[in-house]
């Protein structure tokens, strides 16, 4: 049997499928379930019979389940943590039929049974390749029933209706992972495209928009134009710090007593502490800076050093001024709760200052949620100037970090009086940043840091911060193995590696494929994660993870791709990818506004930029490409040392 869960991740668990409407709605008598539904039943709802959503009752699970209710565990979460894969049954709330009443009053049905909500999670068999299907949660299924079109579905996939699979289970298990649409009105691949963050979490892009991106305004799916529809409906910035503003307000804060019992779980007695700040919990979140942030954290406790990690605890846009939220901590790779930063400072104190003398360190790898006199506050309660700032993205020249005017072109950071930041949505907000980062950089000594040469120079030159010095340390380096196994005679393979979306590059690649793929001289080969169904080319299946960190070298290895087309549309700071493709003895295809990706390929012969996608296909055309090809340029192969990030630079000096 499931043991309890602890507060936080009982809420995180309970929130996957609680349905807040409906538990407004139907116990609107209870106090706090109208304002916090969430809260409410984890912390007394289910304890009074209450149910979170129409296809559950907490009294039936119980009655049939005496042993959950013997043992007083939530029925809710037991389920979901445990009951759901051992084949428990659940049913539907008393209240659902009153809760769909009015509905079913105007003629209207609901848009599922409750038979289609209960109905057992898919148990699918993956498709060739792809890594076996978590079971279903009913929440889930319920939630995608309410729109999802099964006669649009099999009529778009024949071989889905041929073989008989249930749409709706077949989409959950894997049809979204294979680009399939469940309605006429949802695009899988234009939402992953439009939205990376979900493609890079790796969740169903279409319960995400019905759970919450719907409510956030993101779109369903792109216009003929994309860039035109990403304008119509840029969301203008002070709106989005209002939301955050808004969802910072409900937070609520950990005691003091709850820190101090985190950190006595110390490596080193608070002896040695490194400190870091970034945007997110490094720990629960898919991305660059997180990866990242993984390494420096392994490598610190090698270094026998606590890590004290801190970030907004709610998503924030805009470094904070007077704004106020709470700061997530992470102590030694756990997450500790949310406090407040006068909470973490005074706690710092008192525990530092009965801790045997040690070295102390600290890194600043984004400034976005923070505010610039909390997080002074906090190091002089460690007792440090000296530290390190990374350029993981440009946040410290503008609030558009990408640099990207009105989210759809590259600006070049213009100075921030110029008639372009009058046009952008970012202009308003960049003084904020600068003012920002200008008083962080006053307040200590820094050392900045960058990924790599180019980006530095470009923000050196952007704007004038008085750092302490400043050094290149690159996230990843290429130790050679040898030359690359000759190619067998065949047509000039192209690949493109990673999400089909559109800020890199995919619809180039795309229109490439589609315009040469009946030429003789040339292949085309998508790898990644996930399938777009409209594409020409053959797909292989790729997931790199932290146990798999060369899963794509590898692919394209094996693959013996002659080169593959990088080509963002904002700078790249670094660029994994270009690396990876290189040490498996491919060359890299850019553009010259790829940032470092272009100043990568330029070091000796790793590929070609091509000044614009013109002049990209007159190569193809002319066959002027074909000069990449393996056996042309001698192909060699790599292996990749990966960056122990701040921990490099960690010396008796930088401690002092």
């Amino acid at each position: 049997m499931a043991a309890k869960a602890p507060p936080d991740e009982a809420q995180r668990i309970v929130s996957l499928a609680l349905d807040a409407a409906f538990y407004r709605t139907v116990y609107a008598d209870a106090p706090g379930a109208a304002r916090d539904p969430l809260k409410h039943y984890v912390e007394r709802g289910w304890r009074e019979g209450r149910d979170p959503a129409p296809w559950f009752s907490t009294r039936r699970y119980l009655e049939t389940y005496p042993e959950i209710a013997k043992a007083r565990i939530d029925p809710f979460q037991h389920y979901l943590r445990v009951g759901r894969r051992e084949g428990r049954d659940v049913f539907p709330s008393d209240r659902a039929v009153s809760y769909f009443a009015p509905q079913l009053r105007a003629g209207r049905a609901p848009g599922w049974t409750l038979e289609a909500l209960l109905a057992p999670a898919s148990e699918a068999e993956p498709s060739a390749g792809a890594s076996p299907a978590a079971p279903v949660l009913a929440a889930e299924r319920a939630l995608t029933a309410t729109e999802f079109d099964a006669e649009f579905y099999l009529g778009a996939h024949p071989d889905v209706a041929a073989g008989g699979i249930d749409a709706l289970d077949h989409f959950l298990a894997r049809g979204w992972r294979e680009g399939r649409d469940p309605n006429r009105r949802f695009s899988v691949k234009d939402y992953l495209e439009l939205y990376p963050d979900v493609a890079a979490a790796g969740i169903n892009p279409f319960v995400h928009y019905l759970r919450a991106g719907r409510a956030e305004g993101r779109l369903a799916r792109q216009a003929p134009d994309f860039r035109y529809r990403i304008l119509a409906h840029l969301v203008p910035v002070d709106l989005r710090l209002q939301a955050a503003t808004e969802a910072a307000r409900r937070g609520r804060a950990a005691p003091a007593a709850a820190l101090r019992a985190a950190l006595s779980t110390s490596r080193s007695g608070l002896a040695a502490l490194h400190v870091t700040f970034s945007h997110d919990d490094y720990t629960a979140n898919v991305g660059g800076i997180q990866s990242c942030l993984q390494r420096e954290a392994a490598a610190v406790a090698e270094l026998g050093r606590d890590h004290l990690h801190l970030h907004s605890a709610t998503p924030w846009p805009l470094v904070r001024t007077a704004e106020r939220a709470l700061l997530g901590v992470v102590w030694n790779g756990v997450s500790a709760g949310a406090y407040r930063a006068q909470t973490i400072a005074s706690v710092l104190r008192e525990g530092l200052r009965h801790a045997p003398a040690g070295p102390k360190s600290f890194a600043l790898h984004s400034l976005l949620g923070h505010a610039v006199a909390e997080v002074t506050a906090i190091l002089q309660a460690v007792g440090q100037r000296r530290g390190f700032f990374w350029l993981h993205d440009f946040a410290s020249l503008c609030a558009g970090f990408h640099l990207m005017r009105n989210d759809v072109a590259d600006c070049g950071a213009p100075p921030p009086d110029s008639p372009a930041c009058g046009i952008c949505v970012y202009g308003p907000w960049r003084a904020r940043h600068l003012a920002a980062h200008q008083a962080l950089f006053d307040a200590f000594e820094l050392t900045v840091v960058s990924p790599s040469q180019t980006t530095l120079d470009f923000w050196r030159n952007a704007w004038r911060f008085p750092a302490r010095g400043e050094v290149v340390v690159s996230h990843a380096r290429l130790e050679p193995r040898g030359p690359a196994p000759s190619a067998a005679a065949r047509p000039f393979r192209l690949a493109f590696a990673g999400m089909p979306v559109t800020h890199k590059g995919w619809p180039v690649f795309r229109e490439l494929a589609v315009r040469f793929g009946d030429d003789p001289r040339y292949e085309f080969l998508h790898l990644g994660a996930v399938r777009d169904p409209d594409s020409p080319t053959g797909f292989t299946d790729v997931a790199v993870t932290a146990e798999r960190p060369l899963a794509m070298r590898d692919a394209l290895e094996a693959a013996v791709c002659d080169a593959v087309l990088i080509w963002p549309l904002c700078r790249e700071t670094f660029s994994f990818t270009a690396h990876e493709v290189v040490a498996a003895g491919a060359a890299v295809i850019t553009n010259p506004d790829s940032g470092n990706v272009a100043a990568f390929v330029g070091q000796g012969r790793r590929g070609r930029i091509f000044s614009d996608e013109a002049a990209l296909t007159a190569a193809f055309e002319s066959g002027e490409v074909l000069d990449l090809a393996r056996g042309a340029r001698a192909a060699q192969l790599y292996d990749l040392s990966y960056s122990r990030m701040t921990a490099e630079l960690l010396t008796p000096e930088a401690d002092a």
